[in-house]
């Protein structure tokens, strides 16, 4: 049985947990990822603990099945190498500080004309515009600022969710948006496999955030109605 996204080859600049997730979902449907790490240390989240057999438990869990290398992308030879990675991949995935891709010309718009079938996914904090687009994020952050908090713990203790909600929020719009592999590997994409996907944090953080806050609502509504409904019914056989 074919992969889904068996031929589908993806670059990613990574680190922490949104777009590593993001890239390990796709490994598992079939797509070679490549991994660009700094020299040296790598993606901090390789330092997180040394649970998983001297490994780091949360990096363990996102960077299974990829190949990595290692660029220092200030080098002046980067963009020679990134432009060689890139004329061979269908996607490019980066989760990297506000404004440092644009800086590296790793921005849809530097990419888009020599690179016209690469789909250019970013994942951020607070996107692209806005008052908060140059701020750093991280997934506790988001869980307090959309209100996640709130929905888990009690009105006098909030309570982080167990898992990095927030993080798999944001990779999770990045992989329901990819064009499907038949799109992006034709010789002659369609527009749709021709694009720009952005993701960040705080909105995918407060879409659950919202829908918890909604359903809790309609309980209490529906309670209340329950209370008016048993309340007219005892008075009409008084």
């Amino acid at each position: 049985m074919t992969a889904a996204l068996e031929g589908i080859t993806v670059v990613t600049l990574e680190h922490a947990i949104a777009a590593p997730f993001c890239t390990r979902q796709l490994a598992d449907l079939g797509a070679r990822v490549i991994k660009v790490e700094r020299p040296g240390v790598g993606d901090f989240a390789r330092a997180y603990d040394g649970r998983v057999r001297g490994l780091a438990s949360h990096f363990v869990w996102t960077n299974r099945s990829k190949e990595s290398l290692t660029l220092d992308v200030k080098h002046a030879q980067a963009p020679a190498i990134l432009d060689r990675l890139l004329a061979k991949a269908d996607v490019l995935v980066q989760n990297l500080a506000p404004g440092a891709a644009a800086r590296l010309g790793l921005s849809y718009e530097a990419l888009s004309g020599n690179h016209p079938r690469l789909v250019v996914c970013d994942i951020s904090g607070y996107g692209a515009d806005g008052p908060y687009r140059d701020k750093k994020a991280y997934d506790l952050l988001i869980q307090s600022e959309s209100g996640f908090v709130s929905i888990t713990g009690t009105p006098d203790e909030p309570s982080k969710a167990g898992c990095s909600i927030a993080d798999i929020a944001a990779e999770l719009k990045i992989r329901m948006r990819l064009p499907r592999s038949s799109e992006m590997t034709a010789k002659r994409p369609t527009p749709q496999a021709r694009k720009s996907i952005d993701s960040y944090m705080f909105e995918a953080g407060m879409r659950p955030a919202t829908s918890q806050r909604c359903a809790a609502a309609s309980v209490r509504a529906a309670s209340a109605s329950t209370c008016c409904r048993a309340a007219a019914s005892s008075l009409n056989s008084s």
